[in-house]
């Protein structure tokens, strides 16, 4: 009954955007609202027409929201103008006749005039075509210059990283690339935290995929860091964002394109610890293009070391001492293929659809030595192999409809979504003795699928010159389904049975959520852009057990509101401020009741009773350009109440159990620089620090739990790129991050860094490249604390992460410019589902050689 509700709720937002007027006739291109101060009001208004579109002088990418005046010759005044659209696109309407100039402007780059346009009778409509904007240098670096400026981006609403001109990611992965992305922090496990949250949504060209639900780290890995153009960073997304993510949207943006032509993309790499090798079609004829694609990547050689030492406590006496240590082996396989095609109907609709499925086959070995002292027992020594397997497959499958209506800016959209992740991730230890023979074995099953389906309508419209309207409505449906049993068996070849004092259940957990928006754009003539908003979502929930009674979770209903200001200032400076409230559901990493034994002195069990976390978050920011230098300060405040915790407690015999809990309230105050400056015409430099005041706390039920801590966070990073000639470029990466502030300890800081060499070929059609990564470093050192009441530990792990590739790429075929007929294509964006934490359950590292199995929940 509930989802037949859902259903009705969507389907009436989308036909209230559809009794909106939709003239026939479009094509209309999509002018922006009339620039403040320089519309005259008492200039005669006629009948004419100027449109034109922006394009950067080398990259040949449109020049977002550039500025158009139109200047009357005789008196050398504006008498009207605009700015581009997010594809450089610009009209200018009911111009009188006459004879004029037009200035285009934007920060960065040269002023372009172009003289003598003529507006009468005969030519009332003048069509510019595609106009020519050269960066603000000295034309003979202008391409080396343009390149390197490209890296950092700031736009209306984002931060964009240009990720396809960092030389030193080829042959990586996205998690390469997310470490030199300005405000983002991502530690060895491939953990991304966004000013000191992990809380982040992780989004695909503007879409989700359930295999990001099931893990972040995981995904990112699956990405070849060579697929990737660019990655936007959105810290107060608008009402028309999902209200999930509580720090902030990552959307990364992968390499495509809209041309005429054909090409075919080669792409390979080897090295030490990992190869990678893909291949890329595009085709596009008239109104149709294809792509597909195939891309593959091995992990290999990734050892690593774990210590351990942990003290538990009972009354103020110690009952147990236990020290761990490990030798492990990582090793992956990644594969990921995509399939797409739009097709543009005519000049007011397109359609467009795509396939993309992605596969992992992940071994974690580990030989694990355990020694435990009892009380006054002697002291006992235990030996684990653990052999764990992860593997997994997601399809995402998208098929997008957009209409343009008759004003500039008016259209409709309707989105559809289905994706699905089937994941298995197992594990078998055998139980030696001292003597290394196998004395007993358990193994744990867990197979589990993420399924969602979505549809979305929207629908956008000016409100005069200087408004504009946005609405919609959004229904997602979830199911979640987790089997788990564990088994043990006697001697090396016993069969296994069903071990009775482990949880052998499954979990069905399907999440259906409601939503609508409703967001306001005003612009004034003082320069000061006004965009509030607010969403609401309404979440069902229907949960149970396989062998047990149905789940008692309620549903509930947010209202999340969103207020951004910005405020533009002479000499290329802008003001901005925003306020938002997020919230953030649990992931299946939270709620999966399976007990994670794989180290049997630290496990971990999931909560299905969990609720969201809401949090509310401020930010103002202060950009200039100086010459050639670059600078961005912002100040960010942020808390959040109803926190997801790692609640953990210990037994005589020295286990520790980690779980969860909304016991928490989490506040973090901090500000962030960043910029970039060209020297030289052929040196870019780049680079920013952050620096964060953290406070934790928990308000559990138990007093021996209760815990509160605070610090400050520090990390900073720098960036450098040379230009030499014949085609040759280096370019280093370096990052740093201190400790890290946990609600019962602390978690090491560790420094990464990279070098690289490009040479590319003389007809610009291939590269080849070398690259270098922690050269002087045997191996990464992390050390953990954690302290309690009731336990003690203190860990070192060490990843030996040394490396070097090769890396090729060439490309066959050619194309040709057309700029396309829409702009950005719109699809599903759910941006939800809290994906995991920076915990250390046991203080083991979950991907690199921790006890724990590399099993992320």
């Amino acid at each position: 009954m509930m989802n037949l509700l859902l259903l009705l709720l969507v389907s009436a937002m989308a036909a209230t955007a559809q009794v909106m007027p939709f003239p026939s006739g479009g094509g209309q291109q999509r002018p922006a609202v009339a620039i403040p101060g320089t519309a005259n009001a008492d200039q005669p208004r006629g009948t004419g027409k100027i449109t034109g579109v922006i394009i950067d002088s080398t990259t040949r990418n449109p020049v977002e929201y550039a500025s158009v005046a139109l200047i009357n010759p005789a008196t050398n005044k504006p008498v009207d103008g605009t700015v581009c659209d997010d594809k450089g696109r610009f009209s200018l309407t009911k111009v009188a006749d006459g004879e004029y100039r037009l200035l285009i402007s934007f920060i960065g780059y040269r002023n372009q005039i172009i003289p003598n346009i003529k507006i009468d009778r005969r030519n009332d409509a003048v069509n510019l075509g595609n106009i020519i904007l050269a960066q603000e240098v000295r034309t003979l670096q202008e391409v080396t210059v343009t390149g390197q400026a490209a890296m950092i981006e700031e736009k209306v609403d984002r931060l964009v990283y240009n990720a396809e001109k960092d030389v030193t990611t080829r042959g990586g992965d996205a998690t390469d690339v997310m470490r030199r992305v300005p405000m983002l922090s991502v530690d060895l496990d491939g953990n991304i935290t966004l000013r000191g949250s992990q809380n982040v949504r992780v989004l695909i060209n503007n879409k989700p995929s359930t295999i990001v639900a099931s893990s972040v780290a995981d995904a990112l890995k699956q990405i070849p860091a060579d697929m990737i153009k660019s990655v936007e960073v959105i810290t107060s997304p608008s009402a028309k964002y999902d209200a999930e993510g509580s720090a902030g949207i990552i959307n990364i943006i992968t390499k495509k394109n809209t041309l005429q032509g054909a090409t075919l993309n080669v792409d390979a790499g080897v090295g030490n610890r990992g190869s990678n090798l893909g291949l890329s079609g595009n085709l596009r004829t008239g109104k149709m293009g294809f792509s597909l694609s195939g891309f593959g990547r091995a992990n290999y050689n990734i050892k690593g070391t774990f210590d351990n030492t942990q003290t538990s406590i009972q009354n103020g006496v110690v009952t147990a001492i236990t020290r761990q240590s490990a030798q492990t082996l990582n090793q992956f396989i990644f594969g990921t293929y995509n399939l797409g095609w739009d097709y543009d109907i005519d000049k007011s609709n397109t359609i467009t659809a795509s396939v993309r499925y992605g596969a992992r086959n992940g071994l974690n070995t580990q030989f694990l030595t355990t020694n435990s002292t009892i009380g006054v027992t002697p002291t006992r020594t235990s030996y684990r192999d653990v052999d764990t397997k992860d593997l997994s497959g997601t399809i995402d499958v998208n098929v997008d409809y957009t209409r343009k209506l008759a004003k500039p800016q008016q259209e409709f959209s309707f989105l559809t979504q289905y994706s699905r992740n089937n994941r298995t991730n197992d594990f078998i230890a055998q139980l030696l003795d001292n003597s290394q023979s196998i004395i007993g074995r358990e193994r744990n099953d867990n197979s589990s699928f993420n399924q969602e389906t979505t549809i979305q309508a929207d629908y956008q419209s000016p409100l005069g010159k200087n408004q504009q309207l946005e609405f919609g409505g959004k229904g997602i449906f979830r199911q979640v389904q987790s089997d788990y049993q564990y088994l043990i068996a006697t001697g090396a070849d016993g069969a296994f049975r069903i071990n009775p004092n482990r949880p052998n259940n499954a979990l069905y957990y399907d999440q259906n959520v409601a939503a609508t928006y409703l967001s306001y754009t005003f612009s004034t003539k003082n320069k000061y852009t006004f965009k509030v908003g607010g969403r609401y979502e309404y979440t069902m929930i229907n949960a149970d057990f396989r062998a047990e009674q149905p789940i008692d979770i309620p549903n509930y209903g947010n209202f999340v509101p969103s207020i951004n200001i910005s405020k533009s200032l002479k000499g290329g400076k802008t003001l901005r401020a925003a306020y938002n409230r997020r919230l953030q559901r649990p992931g299946i990493q939270f709620l999966n009741p399976n007990l994670n034994a794989a180290n049997p002195q630290n496990v971990t069990i999931g909560n299905p009773y969990l609720e969201p976390e809401l949090t509310d978050n401020v930010e103002a920011s202060y950009s200039t350009n100086i010459k050639s230098v670059y600078l961005n300060l912002t100040g960010y405040g942020r808390r959040t109440n109803n926190s997801i915790e790692s609640v953990r407690t210990t037994s005589e015999d020295g286990v520790i159990t980690t779980t969860y809990q909304n016991i928490g309230r989490q506040e973090a105050y901090g500000v962030n620089l960043f910029g970039n400056a060209t020297l030289f015409s052929k040196w870019q430099i780049g680079g920013g620090t952050e620096i964060y005041y953290a406070y934790l706390t928990n308000n559990g039920n138990n007093p021996s739990l209760r815990a509160s801590n605070s610090g400050l966070i520090a990390s900073a990073r720098l960036f450098t790129s040379l230009q030499l000639k014949q085609g040759w470029g280096i370019q280093g990466f370096g990052f740093m991050r201190g400790p890290q502030v946990q609600l019962q300890g602390t978690q090491g800081g560790f420094t990464f860094y990279s070098l690289g060499v490009k040479k590319d070929f003389k007809n610009k059609k291939g590269s080849v490249g070398l690259a270098a990564e922690n050269f002087l470093m045997n191996a990464f050192r992390i050390r953990n604390e954690l302290s309690t009441p009731a336990f003690t530990q203190n860990s070192l792990t060490q990843l030996y992460n040394r490396g070097v590739r090769v890396n090729f790429s060439y490309r066959i075929g050619k194309m040709g410019f057309d700029q396309p007929v829409f702009r950005r294509r719109k699809s599903v964006n759910n941006d939800d589902v809290k994906q995991g934490e920076d915990s250390n359950a046991g203080g083991a590292q979950q991907q690199q050689g921790a006890p724990a199995g590399g099993r992320p929940r």
